[in-house]
């Protein structure tokens, strides 16, 4: 297992950060978290910018006191967002100049600014400010794009230097980004030019922005080996949990996605198959063998199908008006799925909390199982 020191605590690895974009999980309070088992979090530096902004942020003293949460929070450098705003921004050699698209107010997002704000929130992991291509882009254009990255990763850290002694107790961590799309020469030559700069971790961005899904794993068959073995390695929003066991198989540490809080808002639930919780992966289909944890992150057999160890199902199907059965085996299984089928058919805010309480539950538990493995030496 990994494990990383930061100023509000350690996290052991393989982890994975529910998002709380703009200083919250959806629906969920800092408390919950903490009893879901949470270690981190991650928020958003271009959102918080805008709102609450950095005044009232520093006034809090950053954005733990703020919101209420005693653990660590990694923050992206609002990169993607503001290169997803199109027309909104432009970008040079020196930074980002967009508006936000509410109010139309102007802002210029440097590589130093974007280290001042992350400093502001108290980012205990704070990531540079990167150039994100669009999917697909030609390679020339990936090419710019990877050189821009990188010269504004070596400012970001001269700022983050600049701004704290390396000796400093509660130093906050810097993760450099590996661009370069699909090529496999920009991506290599991405990796190591930013471990030449020396980071405090690296994150393989670029891999939630449209590619294809089967890309992900070549794209980490390629980047991973260039990447320090004693630095934690980061898979940036993706993925589904098969995807997140494969991840863990080729050497990634850390992970974040929208998918379990954002499919909670629409009803769809990951549960553990049969709903057996932790007791194994399971078949859903009593004709089709047992498959254990064990196998299916160690891969002694052809990677599983998700329905052999997790389901997803719709909550807001008819079928389950009648369905008595718990939510999960749990921390919902004193709640039917008849219940929450009959929250979200009546739209009672409850409906979106309980859902994105299982999911997040199943994330959560789906790398306790995994660091249990990796603990047994069996992954």
């Amino acid at each position: 297992m990994t494990e990383l020191r930061t100023p509000h605590g350690t996290v052991m690895g393989p982890f994975f950060m529910p998002i709380a974009t703009r200083g919250a999980v959806k629906n969920l309070t800092a408390d919950e978290l903490e009893e879901l088992g949470a270690q981190i979090i991650l928020s958003n530096t271009y959102h918080l910018l805008l709102r609450p902004g950095v005044k009232l942020l520093r006034r809090y003293d950053g954005l733990h006191k703020f919101m209420g949460w005693p653990g660590p929070i990694l923050t992206d450098s609002g990169g993607f967002q503001v290169f997803s705003l199109g027309q909104h921004r432009k970008i040079t050699e020196a930074g980002v100049d967009f508006s936000d698209p509410q109010t139309g107010q102007k802002y210029f997002l440097t590589p130093e600014f974007a280290i001042e704000i992350q400093q502001v929130i108290g980012s205990d992991i704070m990531m540079v400010l990167d150039e994100c291509p669009a999917y697909p882009c030609s390679k020339k254009y990936a090419k710019q794009s990877l050189g821009l990255t990188t010269r504004w990763a070596q400012r970001c850290k001269a700022a983050r230097d600049k701004i704290q002694r390396p000796s400093a107790n509660r130093k906050q961590l810097l993760f450099g980004i590996v661009q370069g799309s699909t090529y496999k020469d920009l991506r290599i030559e991405s990796a190591k030019q930013l471990v030449k700069i020396g980071f405090d971790g690296y994150a393989i961005g670029g891999v939630a922005v449209g590619e294809p899904r089967d890309k992900m794993k070549q794209i980490l068959n390629w980047v991973v080996p260039e990447l320090p073995e004693n630095k934690l390695r980061y898979l940036m929003g993706l993925g589904r949990p098969e995807e997140i066991v494969e991840a863990v198989k080729q050497g990634i540490d850390m992970f974040d996605c929208v998918i379990p809080t954002r499919e909670a808002r629409h009803g769809r639930l990951y549960l553990w198959a049969d709903d057996l919780s932790l007791r194994g992966c399971f078949s859903a289909n009593p004709r089709r063998p047992k498959q254990s944890l064990r196998d299916c992150f160690v891969g002694r057999r052809r990677p599983p199908r998700n329905d052999t160890w997790y389901s997803t199902i719709n909550i807001n199907n008819a079928k389950f008006a009648r369905d008595l059965s718990p939510i999960n085996q749990t921390n919902l299984k004193q709640y039917s799925k008849a219940y929450l089928h009959h929250l979200f058919k009546t739209n009672e805010p409850l409906a979106m909390r309980l859902a994105t309480l299982n999911n997040l539950s199943f994330y959560l538990s789906l790398m306790s199982n995994i660091r249990q493995t990796i603990k047994k030496g069996k992954l």
